[in-house]
């Protein structure tokens, strides 16, 4: 059984994030699924829509360690992983960490970074590790990435490799605010609350991944998941579909939706709920798809649409 208080932390965590990120709950709910399964974030907008504040923010309501990377086109590997610096005193070699050993790390403007320095990401997210002058060191745990990304058309950008994008469990975009909230904020901006305090620690969110683990998914929700995978591999419209990897994340968070609802089992509504933040940006459309207005996040719709959705009796503790 899922425990209410740490429902309670969570609730408690979106509602501080909400008082800064106006009218962004449904974004800031998703974020936190994404850190309950230890999944990374890839906030793509135009800019001074709040995606570097949201980043902040939640990182300033859970406590740890906070690193930040302001990615430009002259950054070096090293300035992100750390270097070995020699001490000529004691003759001893020295490994200054970079900022990306941190619990919760804001990568700004991944995509104005050189490939190479993208590249060095890689290990990182995949393995919470990273290697320096041949010796890897652990980071800390728990570890987040969220990164912000402007648009591919805006100049001076570099495109993220299929393999980076696929290692980001969510895509998320904030979009502009409509009126009455962008009112709000001007009226926030004249009278700011106090800055927002941690509510949650590293073990506590550690436990709770743990425990999200051990959320029920039954096996016709897997055989759907597959489905739906299996589908997207041999749509005529797409050039890539959806990878061994993005069926595992699409399970973890939706396991991580159950939980932050309450529930020790997973159902079809989660599964559906974060289908588009996990799955859009790991397909590739045909040019001809492009072409005649698809978007990625249409055809995870469609794909999700087609396929059977599993049905439970009540008694089971599921829902149709």
């Amino acid at each position: 059984m899922i425990q209410d208080q740490a429902r309670e932390v969570l609730e408690l965590l979106v509602q501080r994030v909400e008082r800064v990120v106006v009218g962004k709950k449904k974004e800031i709910e998703l974020a936190v699924i994404a850190m309950l399964y230890g999944g990374h974030i890839l906030l793509e907008d135009v800019p001074g829509v709040g995606k570097t504040l949201l980043v902040r923010t939640l990182a300033a309501c859970v406590g740890g360690s906070f690193g930040r990377i302001q990615f430009t086109s002259d950054l070096q590997p090293a300035d992100v992983t750390g270097v070995t610096v020699y001490q000529p005193l004691t003759g001893s070699l020295e490994f200054r960490p970079g900022p990306i050993h941190a619990h919760i790390v804001l990568a700004d403007e991944i995509n104005r970074a050189a490939p190479r320095t993208q590249s060095a990401l890689l290990e990182a997210m995949e393995e919470r590790k990273v290697t320096v002058d041949g010796v890897t060191r652990e980071l800390p745990q728990p570890f987040l990435l969220l990164a912000t990304q402007n648009p591919l058309e805006y100049e001076g950008t570099y495109r993220l490799p299929e393999a980076q994008l696929d290692r980001f469990l969510m895509r998320l975009s904030l979009g502009y605010p409509k009126p009455e909230q962008e009112v709000e904020m001007l009226s926030r901006m004249q009278n700011p609350g106090v800055e927002p305090k941690p509510v949650i620690l590293p073990e506590e969110i550690r436990l709770m991944q743990r425990q999200v683990r051990m959320v029920l998914v039954d096996e016709r929700i897997k055989e759907y998941l597959v489905s739906v995978a299996d589908a997207s591999r041999r749509h005529p419209k797409l050039a890539l579909g959806i990878s061994p990897r993005g069926t595992l994340c699409w399970m973890g968070a939706a396991q991580a939706m159950a939980y932050y609802r309450g529930r020790s089992y997973v159902i079809p509504d989660d599964v559906k709920e974060v289908a588009e933040a996990v799955l859009a940006h790991r397909i590739v459309l045909k040019p001809d798809a492009g072409f005649a207005g698809m978007t990625s996040p249409q055809m995870v719709a469609e794909l999700v649409k087609q396929a059977d959705v599993p049905l439970f009796h009540r008694a089971s503790g599921g829902a149709s």
